[in-house]
């Protein structure tokens, strides 16, 4: 049981040995996009691959008699904590490799935080006087609407006026073309 164990564990050192490896900042840039994807791909293959070999070696490690388990027990621990590690070490690389393949397609070269800096508290600025201009926009837009509205009700008012005085005019007309009438017919008799 244990030279399995054991050549779990030769397998686990060179694996983890050429992760580390592939892994290393320097290693990643000095490849092409493609070859960066390639070897991420790569890397996360290995790294399943580094987990199973943990899972057989815990597997290995129950089947051991308890009185030697203690010692592969330590073992066992050591191994998860390095996996650990390693998983640490390529989530930080890879978040470094997006930042780099951002900065590519931005065409940023890091460098420039301050001209970042600058660049955002101007576009800052600008959506605020942007904003304030909005706003006053919309406080005229929220007057006119209101003066319209007075405008409307000022001349359905004076249009009632109007038609009331034109319908006291016919009242008139029609009162005056009686007088009229009346005043003829007298003037006869």
């Amino acid at each position: 049981m244990s030279s399995d164990f054991e050549s779990y564990e030769q397998d686990f050192a060179v694996l983890t040995a050429d992760i580390t490896g592939r892994i290393g900042r320097w290693y990643l840039q000095n490849c092409f996009s493609d070859e960066k994807k390639q070897m991420v791909a790569n890397i996360e293959k290995q790294l399943e691959e580094a987990r199973e070999l943990l899972e057989q070696m815990e597997l290995e490690v129950r089947e051991i008699p308890p009185q030697s388990r203690g010692m592969y027990s330590s073992r066992m621990r050591s191994y998860k904590q390095e996996m650990g590690k390693l998983e640490a070490d390529f989530k930080r690389s890879r978040i470094a490799y997006s930042d780099e393949v951002r900065n590519e397609l931005l065409g940023d070269d890091g460098n420039s935080s301050e001209n970042q800096r600058a660049h955002l508290l101007d576009n800052t600025e600008r959506l605020e006087r942007s904003s304030r201009r909005l706003e006053a926009g919309y406080q005229i837009a929220v007057e006119t609407e209101q003066i319209g509205q007075e405008m409307l009700e000022n001349l359905s008012h004076d249009r009632e006026k109007i038609q009331r005085a034109r319908e006291r005019l016919r009242e008139t007309d029609a009162n005056l073309g009686k007088s009229s009438r009346i005043l003829t017919g007298m003037l006869r008799r």
